[in-house]
């Protein structure tokens, strides 16, 4: 008596089959722990509403910039004429104002941002180290608009008086300090700026400079080298993150609001002159979204809105990519 075949698994039996052998918990977690498995899922929903966020505003402000977008197209980013009243909508002048003040904040600070960082990784010891640091830090913690108040009564009459004379009388033959002195404008609002940005930097590149192997530092004086030269090592190494830090400052400068707007004199206009009011991104749309009444006139704000929050994104972006670049490199490095 021949016993028949055994019969083949039909597609709907394997389909079950595969799906009973499906662990969830495997999927979501190596070990198949419930709980670890639960606890990578909320983590995940967590980023990924993150990046839901992102993108809801993006599609928000584009939305409601398309009357904007389709009445101006590119000419809203070259005109300089801003006339509510006629409907007349150019951005040049804010663009204009903000490259200049975080561009000037970004020669004032870096220096002295680079110094100090230097001054408490290679060279400051613990007990005092500590405390500059913790001061350092604590200028981040001052609300912005405290800034602009110590700005109002404090830092621009210190210009008006000892500061902008005698840069216009050595200087003056520049377009750079020509004009009526009255301590508010580019050069307050720079001012403002590096000083915000200041702990910033310093603290990225307190961290990048900690980061680079002590091998390096002891190989360099093993060979002769002198604690200026061993400095120079450091910071040779630390060159991608140390780039990576001024760039996440630049990006804190551009998105400043309310410490600009009260120093800047928020004058819509293109002049070479640093003393000279101008007018930034952040701060037009601080001052004018309230009194925005047409349509056309809203949509313009959003649109520099829009324009704005996709720079700093970029520019952000940029500066995290260079600092994981080179916290990859030194951690390589040291493996080796």
């Amino acid at each position: 008596m021949t016993t028949p075949p055994p019969s083949l698994p039909t597609p709907t039996s394997a389909f079950g089959a595969r799906v009973r052998a499906w662990d969830w918990r495997r999927a979501l977690s190596p070990t198949g722990n419930t709980g670890d498995a639960v606890f990578r899922a909320a983590l995940f929903a967590c980023a990924l509403l993150v990046l839901l966020l992102v993108g809801a505003m993006i599609a928000a402000m584009a939305s409601n910039s398309r009357l904007s977008l389709r009445e101006y197209g590119f000419g809203f980013l070259t005109s300089s004429e801003w006339n509510p009243v006629s409907g007349q909508f150019g951005a040049l002048p804010f663009i204009y104002g903000t490259i200049i003040s975080s561009l000037l904040a970004l020669v004032i600070s870096v220096p002295i941002s680079l110094g100090v960082a230097v001054f408490l990784v290679e060279q400051a010891p613990r007990r005092l180290a500590r405390p500059i640091t913790f001061l350092v830090e604590l200028l981040a913690a001052i609300p912005s608009v405290v800034y602009g108040l110590w700005g109002i009564f404090v830092l621009a009459p210190l210009l008006r008086r000892y500061v902008e004379p005698p840069l216009q009388k050595w200087l003056g033959w520049t377009p750079f300090f020509q004009g009526t002195i009255t301590g508010i404008g580019l050069l307050t609002g720079g001012i403002i700026l590096a000083i915000m940005i200041t702990p910033i930097i310093s603290a990225v590149v307190r961290d990048v400079l900690a980061a680079v192997p002590v091998t390096q530092r002891e190989a360099a004086l093993a060979l002769g080298a002198t604690r200026w030269e061993t400095t120079r090592v450091v910071l040779a190494n630390g060159g991608p993150g140390i780039a990576g830090a001024i760039i996440l400052g630049l990006g804190r400068a551009i998105g400043e609001t309310m410490a600009v707007t009260m120093v800047i004199g928020n004058r819509a206009q293109i002049s070479a002159s640093l003393f000279e009011p101008s007018y930034t991104i952040a701060s037009v749309i601080a001052n004018e979204f309230t009194e925005a009444t047409e349509a056309i006139y809203l949509s313009a704000l959003v649109e520099l809105g829009l324009i704005l929050f996709l720079v700093t994104f970029i520019i952000n972006a940029a500066a995290r990519l260079l600092v994981w670049s080179v916290t990859r490199s030194t951690s390589g490095t040291a493996r080796a």
